[in-house]
């Protein structure tokens, strides 16, 4: 097991409980980065069970394109090329009642040097309609939900 993995369930919820009581409300990015082939990419992360669009939080400063560009780079190693597909924003009432994540589509993008340094386990390609074990429902409406270029109403 990776020892940051095992670390967070110590760390996430002092997290959260700083996050509380230092913001009212945060904001979060995700990606649905596609390939030609219609794959989408996910990311493995060495903190946390399971496959996951690649995404952050949002800096104080920043745009949430700005972000999303920033974590495309550290977490997989793509640079877009041209301004993604807002699809959707949803509220994560799932941790903390303020959190909010800006869903965005890329289709335009360019490999290049990921440059996170042991926050990454995996990066890989997959086709909608064989996700690996490990992805959440949420995640699964998401890429269909940006694939469809539909925002669902159910929030999660």
């Amino acid at each position: 097991m990776l020892w940051r993995r095992r670390l967070q369930p110590i760390a996430q919820p002092v997290f959260r409980v700083y996050s509380r009581f230092a913001r009212g409300m945060t904001l979060g990015v995700r990606g649905v980065v596609l390939n030609e082939a219609r794959e989408v990419l996910l990311v493995e992360h060495t903190y946390i069970h399971g496959w996951h669009l690649p995404g952050g939080g949002v800096e104080r400063g920043e745009s949430a394109e700005e972000a999303l560009a920033r974590e495309l780079v550290e977490e997989a190693g793509v640079k877009i090329t041209s301004p993604p597909v807002l699809v959707a924003l949803h509220v994560n009432r799932t941790n903390f009642r303020g959190d909010h994540v800006a869903l965005f589509r890329i289709e335009d993008w360019t490999p290049c040097e990921a440059t996170s340094v042991g926050e990454i386990h995996q990066v890989c390609w997959f086709a909608p309609d064989a996700l690996p074990a490990g992805v959440t429902e949420t995640t699964r409406l998401r890429i269909a939900e940006a694939i469809a270029n539909r925002r669902r109403r159910e929030d999660r």
